[in-house]
């Protein structure tokens, strides 16, 4: 079955290539977008129809929601595939791209806000009393006020950026001389990558386990999930493999 004629992929890269291959084998034609500097790059050549989406910052580019909406409608796309890091986990984009009539596939808006933000869901998963780390509550307003946290809960803690996933923004604090640092370089790193800075603390686990329970559900109500999976090695908070079972 053919859900779509033409999906636009708001990504670059490696993630953009998997979904064009996905799209290829669904005989579903494919958009994609670049930045400046990405005008040679694979993903370009590789789909059907690419569009120039803005400068070389991703904040004026690959996070331009606006710009991204308006060259689906203009291609005649139906669809957003968002791939992941950028805008996947965006609530704002994903409601947009409701609001204009393009289908975005991935969760609906409330979903995301509801798990999108690590702070969001974390406040979410204490009120389910579900164990969680300790650390700040909130995102991170003043730099006494973390310093203070980080004291109580004890070094080492890291600084973790609120939106997006992939390990990006993380930063590891050991004492107390490099946490202003940290959140500054976090805040900066965030803001690049998701367009929000915000950023928290939490206790920092020097050898955790890091098992995945994974959930795919549709618009119709039905729900499965992949059982577990182990993801504990990693490199810079970047998962290298995930083994099904855990072990």
């Amino acid at each position: 079955m053919k859900f779509f004629e033409k999906i636009l992929i708001a990504n670059r890269g490696e993630i953009a290539i998997r979904v064009m291959r996905a799209c290829r084998e669904l005989d579903i034609d494919t958009v994609a977008i670049y930045s400046e500097v990405d005008k040679n790059a694979l993903h370009v050549k590789y789909a059907d129809e690419a569009f120039p989406v803005g400068e070389a910052h991703p904040s004026k580019s690959y996070l331009n929601m606006d710009r991204i909406v308006d060259i689906a409608k203009m291609s005649g796309a139906e669809a957003i595939h968002p791939g992941y890091g950028f805008l996947a986990e965006n609530y704002r984009f994903a409601k947009l791209c409701a609001d204009e009539g393009v289908i975005f596939i991935g969760p609906k808006s409330k979903t995301i806000q509801a798990m999108g933000s690590k702070i969001g869901s974390k406040q979410m998963m204490k009120k389910a009393g579900v164990p969680v780390l300790a650390g700040t509550d909130d995102g991170i307003r003043d730099i006494d006020t973390a310093k203070k946290v980080a004291a109580e809960i004890g070094y080492p803690v890291i600084v973790k950026a609120s939106a997006g996933g992939g390990g990006i923004g993380m930063q590891i604090v050991t004492d107390e001389t490099a946490l202003e640092e940290a959140i500054t370089g976090s805040m900066r790193i965030a803001q690049s990558a998701f367009g929000d800075p915000t950023v928290f603390i939490e206790k920092y686990l020097v050898k955790p386990r890091h098992i995945e329970f994974q959930v795919l559900a549709d618009e119709h109500g039905h729900a499965v999930h992949l059982f577990d999976r182990e993801c504990s090695i990693q490199r810079r908070h970047q998962k290298l493999i995930e083994e099904a079972p855990s072990a």
